[in-house]
Protein backbone atom coordinates (compact mmCIF):
# COMPACT_ATOMS: atom_id res chain seq x y z
CA UNK A 1 0.00 0.00 0.00
CA UNK A 2 2.92 2.26 0.85
CA UNK A 3 4.46 1.90 -2.69
CA UNK A 4 1.17 2.26 -4.20
CA UNK A 5 1.09 5.72 -2.42
CA UNK A 6 4.04 6.74 -3.27
CA UNK A 7 3.63 5.36 -7.06
CA UNK A 8 0.97 7.67 -7.60
CA UNK A 9 2.75 10.66 -6.67
CA UNK A 10 5.39 10.41 -9.10
CA UNK A 11 6.64 13.77 -10.51
CA UNK A 12 9.88 12.57 -12.56
CA UNK A 13 11.48 9.19 -14.77
CA UNK A 14 14.94 8.69 -15.00
CA UNK A 15 15.66 7.99 -18.91
CA UNK A 16 18.43 5.11 -18.21
CA UNK A 17 19.25 5.38 -22.29
CA UNK A 18 22.80 4.64 -22.83
CA UNK A 19 23.42 5.33 -18.72
CA UNK A 20 25.69 2.28 -18.86
CA UNK A 21 27.52 3.07 -21.44
CA UNK A 22 31.53 4.13 -21.13
CA UNK A 23 32.03 7.85 -21.31
CA UNK A 24 34.33 7.74 -24.42
CA UNK A 25 31.07 5.58 -25.99
CA UNK A 26 28.85 8.19 -24.98
CA UNK A 27 31.04 10.73 -26.77
CA UNK A 28 31.02 8.97 -29.54
CA UNK A 29 27.53 8.87 -29.69
CA UNK A 30 26.95 12.20 -29.42
CA UNK A 31 28.71 12.73 -32.26
CA UNK A 32 27.06 11.08 -34.56
CA UNK A 33 23.58 11.84 -33.40
CA UNK A 34 24.27 15.70 -33.39
CA UNK A 35 25.89 15.03 -37.08
CA UNK A 36 22.28 12.53 -37.70
CA UNK A 37 20.62 15.29 -35.99
CA UNK A 38 21.79 18.58 -38.37
CA UNK A 39 21.81 16.73 -41.28
CA UNK A 40 18.03 15.71 -41.24
CA UNK A 41 16.91 19.20 -39.71
CA UNK A 42 19.17 21.04 -42.77
CA UNK A 43 17.87 18.17 -45.37
CA UNK A 44 14.13 18.42 -44.26
CA UNK A 45 14.58 22.48 -43.84
CA UNK A 46 15.49 22.74 -47.39
CA UNK A 47 12.64 20.15 -48.84
CA UNK A 48 9.92 22.56 -46.84
CA UNK A 49 11.37 25.53 -47.98
CA UNK A 50 11.82 24.61 -51.88
CA UNK A 51 8.28 22.67 -51.94
CA UNK A 52 6.87 26.26 -50.38
CA UNK A 53 8.54 28.41 -52.48
CA UNK A 54 9.73 26.62 -55.50
CA UNK A 55 6.62 27.38 -58.35
CA UNK A 56 7.93 24.34 -60.39
CA UNK A 57 7.33 22.13 -57.48
CA UNK A 58 3.49 23.02 -57.34
CA UNK A 59 2.08 19.43 -58.01
CA UNK A 60 0.08 17.90 -54.96
CA UNK A 61 3.26 14.96 -54.75
CA UNK A 62 5.30 18.33 -53.65
CA UNK A 63 3.09 19.59 -51.53
CA UNK A 64 2.69 16.34 -49.63
CA UNK A 65 6.41 16.04 -49.38
CA UNK A 66 7.09 19.61 -47.95
CA UNK A 67 4.47 18.12 -45.16
CA UNK A 68 6.17 15.02 -44.55
CA UNK A 69 9.55 16.78 -44.28
CA UNK A 70 7.86 19.39 -41.86
CA UNK A 71 6.64 16.19 -39.50
CA UNK A 72 10.20 14.75 -40.13
CA UNK A 73 11.19 17.69 -38.47
CA UNK A 74 8.81 17.96 -36.07
CA UNK A 75 9.62 14.10 -34.94
CA UNK A 76 13.42 14.24 -34.49
CA UNK A 77 12.90 17.56 -32.56
CA UNK A 78 10.44 15.60 -29.88
CA UNK A 79 13.42 13.18 -28.90
CA UNK A 80 17.05 13.79 -30.31
CA UNK A 81 17.59 17.03 -28.36
CA UNK A 82 16.85 15.83 -25.31
CA UNK A 83 19.08 12.69 -25.88
CA UNK A 84 21.71 14.50 -27.27
CA UNK A 85 21.94 16.69 -23.57
CA UNK A 86 21.94 13.30 -21.80
CA UNK A 87 24.90 12.02 -23.28
CA UNK A 88 26.80 14.76 -21.56
CA UNK A 89 25.28 15.72 -18.41
CA UNK A 90 24.68 13.13 -15.66
CA UNK A 91 20.99 13.72 -14.61
CA UNK A 92 18.79 11.82 -16.90
CA UNK A 93 15.43 13.23 -15.61
CA UNK A 94 12.92 14.18 -16.88
CA UNK A 95 9.78 15.89 -15.21
CA UNK A 96 6.32 13.69 -15.37
CA UNK A 97 4.65 16.59 -17.49
CA UNK A 98 7.55 16.38 -20.13
CA UNK A 99 7.31 12.69 -19.94
CA UNK A 100 3.84 12.92 -20.54
CA UNK A 101 4.30 15.51 -23.37
CA UNK A 102 7.38 13.19 -25.54
CA UNK A 103 5.11 10.85 -25.50
CA UNK A 104 2.02 12.65 -27.07
CA UNK A 105 4.00 14.32 -29.69
CA UNK A 106 5.84 11.03 -30.80
CA UNK A 107 2.15 9.46 -30.93
CA UNK A 108 1.00 12.58 -32.79
CA UNK A 109 3.08 12.75 -35.35
CA UNK A 110 3.98 9.26 -35.62
CA UNK A 111 0.26 8.80 -36.48
CA UNK A 112 -0.42 11.45 -38.83
CA UNK A 113 2.96 10.52 -40.62
CA UNK A 114 1.63 7.22 -41.34
CA UNK A 115 -1.62 8.25 -42.76
CA UNK A 116 0.01 10.85 -45.15
CA UNK A 117 2.21 8.05 -46.35
CA UNK A 118 -1.04 6.35 -47.31
CA UNK A 119 -2.09 9.53 -49.16
CA UNK A 120 0.99 9.88 -50.94
CA UNK A 121 0.44 6.45 -52.43
CA UNK A 122 -3.20 7.43 -53.51
CA UNK A 123 -1.49 10.34 -55.22
CA UNK A 124 0.62 8.08 -57.03
CA UNK A 125 -2.20 6.05 -57.74
CA UNK A 126 -4.12 8.42 -59.74
CA UNK A 127 -1.12 10.30 -61.42
CA UNK A 128 0.06 7.03 -62.89
CA UNK A 129 -3.38 5.43 -63.64
CA UNK A 130 -5.48 7.96 -64.22
CA UNK A 131 -3.36 10.98 -65.62
CA UNK A 132 -5.97 12.46 -67.41
CA UNK A 133 -7.92 13.00 -64.63
CA UNK A 134 -5.31 13.57 -61.95
CA UNK A 135 -5.31 17.61 -61.92
CA UNK A 136 -8.97 17.41 -61.28
CA UNK A 137 -8.92 14.62 -58.51
CA UNK A 138 -6.10 15.62 -56.80
CA UNK A 139 -7.15 19.34 -56.36
CA UNK A 140 -5.99 22.03 -54.10
CA UNK A 141 -8.64 21.59 -52.16
CA UNK A 142 -8.47 17.57 -51.78
CA UNK A 143 -4.54 17.64 -50.69
CA UNK A 144 -5.18 20.37 -48.09
CA UNK A 145 -8.46 18.12 -47.05
CA UNK A 146 -5.94 15.01 -46.80
CA UNK A 147 -3.29 16.53 -45.18
CA UNK A 148 -5.91 17.91 -42.70
CA UNK A 149 -7.11 14.81 -41.73
CA UNK A 150 -3.72 13.18 -41.35
CA UNK A 151 -3.06 16.08 -38.65
CA UNK A 152 -6.27 15.53 -37.32
CA UNK A 153 -6.56 11.79 -36.99
CA UNK A 154 -2.64 12.25 -35.41
CA UNK A 155 -4.05 14.78 -33.30
CA UNK A 156 -7.26 12.64 -31.65
CA UNK A 157 -5.38 8.93 -31.50
CA UNK A 158 -2.30 10.99 -30.00
CA UNK A 159 -4.94 11.89 -26.83
CA UNK A 160 -6.10 8.48 -27.07
CA UNK A 161 -2.98 6.66 -26.94
CA UNK A 162 -1.96 9.06 -24.08
CA UNK A 163 -4.93 8.36 -21.70
CA UNK A 164 -3.99 4.51 -22.34
CA UNK A 165 -0.29 5.24 -21.34
CA UNK A 166 -0.73 7.28 -18.01
CA UNK A 167 -4.48 6.43 -16.86
CA UNK A 168 -2.93 4.66 -13.87
CA UNK A 169 -0.49 5.61 -11.34
CA UNK A 170 3.17 4.39 -11.05
CA UNK A 171 4.07 1.89 -8.68
CA UNK A 172 6.91 -0.29 -10.49
CA UNK A 173 9.67 2.15 -9.96
CA UNK A 174 10.85 5.95 -12.50
CA UNK A 175 13.54 4.42 -14.56
CA UNK A 176 12.32 4.08 -18.10
CA UNK A 177 14.94 1.59 -19.97
CA UNK A 178 15.16 3.88 -23.19
CA UNK A 179 16.32 6.98 -24.33
CA UNK A 180 12.43 8.55 -24.44
CA UNK A 181 9.70 8.15 -22.79
CA UNK A 182 8.11 5.47 -24.94
CA UNK A 183 4.83 4.31 -24.12
CA UNK A 184 5.08 0.46 -24.14
CA UNK A 185 8.01 0.95 -21.26
CA UNK A 186 6.09 3.61 -19.39
CA UNK A 187 2.69 1.83 -18.97
CA UNK A 188 5.16 -1.70 -18.12
CA UNK A 189 6.11 0.72 -15.06
CA UNK A 190 2.27 1.28 -13.64
CA UNK A 191 0.05 -0.22 -11.02
CA UNK A 192 -2.22 -3.25 -11.30
CA UNK A 193 -2.02 -5.38 -14.17
CA UNK A 194 -0.29 -3.07 -17.32
CA UNK A 195 -2.13 -5.88 -20.38
CA UNK A 196 -5.38 -3.91 -20.92
CA UNK A 197 -3.48 -0.62 -21.55
CA UNK A 198 -0.56 -2.81 -23.44
CA UNK A 199 -3.27 -4.39 -25.46
CA UNK A 200 -5.45 -1.03 -26.50
CA UNK A 201 -2.48 0.25 -27.80
CA UNK A 202 -1.66 -2.62 -29.66
CA UNK A 203 -4.86 -2.58 -31.03
CA UNK A 204 -4.46 1.08 -31.84
CA UNK A 205 -1.16 0.43 -33.22
CA UNK A 206 -3.23 -2.71 -35.43
CA UNK A 207 -5.71 -0.32 -37.08
CA UNK A 208 -3.17 2.70 -37.28
CA UNK A 209 -0.49 1.13 -39.27
CA UNK A 210 -2.61 -1.45 -40.94
CA UNK A 211 -5.33 0.07 -42.32
CA UNK A 212 -2.60 3.06 -44.07
CA UNK A 213 -0.87 0.01 -45.19
CA UNK A 214 -4.02 -1.59 -47.38
CA UNK A 215 -4.29 1.81 -48.88
CA UNK A 216 -0.47 1.44 -50.00
CA UNK A 217 -0.76 -1.85 -50.93
CA UNK A 218 -3.84 -1.32 -52.85
CA UNK A 219 -2.59 1.37 -54.63
CA UNK A 220 0.72 -0.12 -55.73
CA UNK A 221 -1.19 -3.04 -56.72
CA UNK A 222 -3.13 -0.89 -58.95
CA UNK A 223 0.30 0.97 -60.27
CA UNK A 224 2.13 -1.97 -61.30
CA UNK A 225 -0.65 -3.82 -63.03
CA UNK A 226 -0.74 -0.21 -64.86
CA UNK A 227 2.66 0.03 -65.41
CA UNK A 228 3.05 -4.25 -66.95
CA UNK A 229 0.52 -3.45 -68.96
CA UNK A 230 2.37 -0.59 -71.12
CA UNK A 231 4.36 -1.43 -73.80
CA UNK A 232 7.62 0.97 -73.02
CA UNK A 233 10.57 0.02 -71.14
CA UNK A 234 11.48 3.80 -70.22
CA UNK A 235 8.22 4.85 -69.29
CA UNK A 236 8.07 1.76 -66.89
CA UNK A 237 11.69 2.71 -65.41
CA UNK A 238 10.41 6.47 -64.71
CA UNK A 239 7.57 5.24 -63.20
CA UNK A 240 9.34 2.65 -60.71
CA UNK A 241 11.59 5.32 -59.77
CA UNK A 242 9.21 7.82 -58.72
CA UNK A 243 7.36 4.96 -56.59
CA UNK A 244 10.33 3.09 -55.16
CA UNK A 245 11.37 6.03 -53.19
CA UNK A 246 7.72 6.09 -51.46
CA UNK A 247 7.89 2.76 -51.12
CA UNK A 248 11.27 2.79 -49.47
CA UNK A 249 10.18 5.15 -46.98
CA UNK A 250 7.13 3.17 -46.07
CA UNK A 251 9.05 0.36 -45.66
CA UNK A 252 11.57 1.93 -43.04
CA UNK A 253 9.31 3.65 -41.00
CA UNK A 254 6.46 0.91 -40.86
CA UNK A 255 8.95 -2.26 -40.04
CA UNK A 256 10.45 -0.55 -37.10
CA UNK A 257 7.45 1.05 -35.68
CA UNK A 258 5.02 -2.29 -35.73
CA UNK A 259 8.26 -3.93 -34.05
CA UNK A 260 7.88 -1.31 -31.70
CA UNK A 261 3.91 -1.47 -31.15
CA UNK A 262 3.11 -4.73 -32.24
CA UNK A 263 5.13 -7.04 -30.39
CA UNK A 264 4.32 -9.03 -27.44
CA UNK A 265 6.03 -7.09 -24.27
CA UNK A 266 7.48 -10.84 -23.75
CA UNK A 267 10.20 -10.31 -26.78
CA UNK A 268 11.16 -6.86 -25.90
CA UNK A 269 14.12 -5.67 -23.79
CA UNK A 270 16.08 -2.99 -23.95
CA UNK A 271 18.66 -3.87 -25.97
CA UNK A 272 16.13 -5.23 -28.70
CA UNK A 273 13.93 -1.87 -28.08
CA UNK A 274 16.61 0.43 -28.56
CA UNK A 275 17.73 -0.31 -31.78
CA UNK A 276 14.22 0.11 -33.26
CA UNK A 277 13.50 3.24 -31.13
CA UNK A 278 16.40 4.72 -33.07
CA UNK A 279 15.51 3.47 -36.34
CA UNK A 280 12.08 5.10 -36.50
CA UNK A 281 12.72 8.09 -34.17
CA UNK A 282 16.11 9.62 -36.03
CA UNK A 283 17.20 7.01 -39.48
CA UNK A 284 14.24 6.90 -41.29
CA UNK A 285 13.32 11.43 -40.59
CA UNK A 286 17.01 11.65 -41.97
CA UNK A 287 16.33 9.52 -45.01
CA UNK A 288 13.57 10.39 -46.23
CA UNK A 289 14.93 13.57 -48.01
CA UNK A 290 17.67 11.66 -48.97
CA UNK A 291 15.67 9.12 -50.51
CA UNK A 292 13.52 11.61 -52.42
CA UNK A 293 15.51 13.97 -53.19
CA UNK A 294 18.43 11.60 -54.93
CA UNK A 295 15.64 9.65 -56.85
CA UNK A 296 13.95 12.64 -57.92
CA UNK A 297 15.77 15.18 -60.90
CA UNK A 298 12.93 17.92 -60.19
CA UNK A 299 13.71 17.91 -56.65
CA UNK A 300 17.84 18.07 -57.55
CA UNK A 301 17.04 21.22 -59.45
CA UNK A 302 15.37 22.87 -57.06
CA UNK A 303 17.68 22.21 -54.58
CA UNK A 304 20.26 23.47 -57.36
CA UNK A 305 18.53 26.36 -57.40
CA UNK A 306 17.72 27.31 -53.69
CA UNK A 307 21.61 26.55 -52.80
CA UNK A 308 22.30 28.66 -55.72
CA UNK A 309 19.75 31.82 -54.95
CA UNK A 310 21.54 31.66 -51.10
CA UNK A 311 24.97 32.02 -52.75
CA UNK A 312 23.95 34.77 -55.26
CA UNK A 313 22.29 36.54 -52.30
CA UNK A 314 25.40 35.96 -49.97
CA UNK A 315 27.95 37.26 -52.85
CA UNK A 316 25.47 40.27 -53.07
CA UNK A 317 25.60 40.97 -49.35
CA UNK A 318 29.39 40.74 -50.23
Amino acid sequence: PADLRNGSTVTEFVLVGFEQSSPSTRALLFALFLALYSLAMAMNGLIIFITWTDPRLSSPMYFFLGHLSFLDVCFITTTIPQMLIHLVVKNHSVSFVACMTQTYLVFFVGVAECILLAFMAYDRYVAICHPLNYAQIMSRQVCVRLVSTAWFFGLINGLFLEYMSFRNPFCRGHHIENFFCEAPVVIALSCGDPRFSLKMVFADAIVVLLSPMVLIVISYARILTSILGRASSSGRGKTFSTCASHLTVVTCLYTSAMFSYMNPRSTHGPDKDKPFSLLYTIITPMCNPIIYSFRNKEMKGAMVRALGRSSLAQARSV
